[in-house]
């Protein structure tokens, strides 16, 4: 269990990495936050391996979607129009918490933090064109910590990059744009690579056709993100229009399993995007390992974020052959990437 001076500096790089020109009010509100012993107390209720910033923030807005009357709802620009300025709203959120208390400390006992970042597929596009590029066959899907899965269904939607050149789905309800930086490019497609299958593997799968659990998902939806909000709604359309298998369940014990029933004729592709950082060391290397010891038998394509470091890594398997690649830097909610440059590849 994290100790308050843990979480303390949790807080502080929490504003600093995720919400510093991102979030005006859960920057500020993290930095008091993380000063504040009654709310650090609270906050050692959180379950065990999750991100505590993320959790307390999304079960505060979660109780304020819902409906609850108090004066911190006027600080959101996703409850009303015109929000106050967020330097006051610190008296006001450190008293909802108060209010709400036994319901705050049930949440974070609870609830998990499954964002289902949409936009993150505006560089898990490219990635996936890169992989088809190399072997040409379908590919077939599997995420680990899919949540609600609207990352595993990435070629429904269209992608812009800086331009008004549009890739991927272009028939798409759902545009997704990004900054791409750098001069490097990426290999990018006009029309998505064909995909043969889906399967998200949770420990705690998420049904969006259920109100309740929608709301949470939206929660977790930072206040000012109001075009997340709106890509997020638009990607739930696609849920019930494109087959995904969904099995609960820990990814890691059940990966090697799943991938002995894919047939050969299709390209094996394990992803998962800011899910490792809640997962134990001993597992990251389990992750590891069981990744190697299937490319050992057949072809296999893991992308992922957050065992080693927080960039974008491609490690893959060809005819037995290793290759662990460091292939992007990314922000945190798909906002902008760069490419890295062919001479910068860390290749082991």
């Amino acid at each position: 269990m994290l100790t308050k001076k843990e979480l303390s500096q949790r807080f502080l790089t929490f504003a600093e990495r995720e919400c510093k020109d991102s979030s005006n009010l859960y920057e500020f509100l993290a930095i008091e936050i993380a000063k504040d012993d009654v709310l650090l107390t609270l906050c050692l209720n959180a379950g065990n391996g999750q991100p505590v910033p993320n959790l307390l923030f999304g079960a505060v807005h979660y109780l304020l979607l819902k409906g609850s009357n108090h004066s911190l709802r006027e600080f959101y620009p996703s409850l009303v129009d015109k929000p106050k300025t967020f330097i006051n709203a610190f008296t006001d959120f450190k008293d909802f918490c108060r209010l709400h208390e036994n319901e705050l400390i049930h949440l974070l006992q609870t609830k998990l933090v499954q964002t289902n970042e949409v936009r993150r597929c505006s560089y898990l596009y490219p990635v996936f064109c890169s992989i088809y590029e190399k072997t040409k066959k379908p590919l077939a899907l599997i995420e680990i910590g899919s949540s609600a899965g609207l990352q595993l269904i990435w070629d429904m939607y269209s992608y812009s990059y800086n331009t008004n050149e549009v890739f991927g789905n272009k028939d798409s309800r759902l545009n997704i744009t990004a900054e791409l930086k750098g001069d490097f490019k990426p290999v990018l497609y006009s029309t998505p690579p064909p995909v043969s299958s889906r399967i998200g593997i949770d420990l705690n799968l998420i049904d969006v056709t259920n109100e309740e659990e929608q709301l949470w998902l939206k929660s977790l939806i930072w206040p000012e993100h109001k075009e997340r909000l709106l890509m997020f709604e638009t990607a739930i359309s696609y849920i019930k229009e494109c087959p995904v298998r969904f099995i609960e369940g820990d990814g890691v014990s059940l990966l090697k399993e799943i991938v002995e029933q894919i047939s050969n004729e299709y390209t094996v592709c394990i992803f998962h995007t800011h899910v490792a950082n809640q997962m134990p060391e001993e597992t990251k290397k389990l992750l590891l390992e069981t990744i190697k010891l299937i490319g050992n038998n057949r072809d296999v394509f893991h992308i992922y974020n957050n065992i080693q470091d927080r960039y974008l890594h491609l490690d893959y398997y060809l005819v037995g052959v290793e290759h662990l690649e460091t292939i992007a830097e990314t922000e945190g909610h798909g906002r902008w990437f760069r490419w890295l440059d062919q001479n910068d590849f860390h290749e082991n």
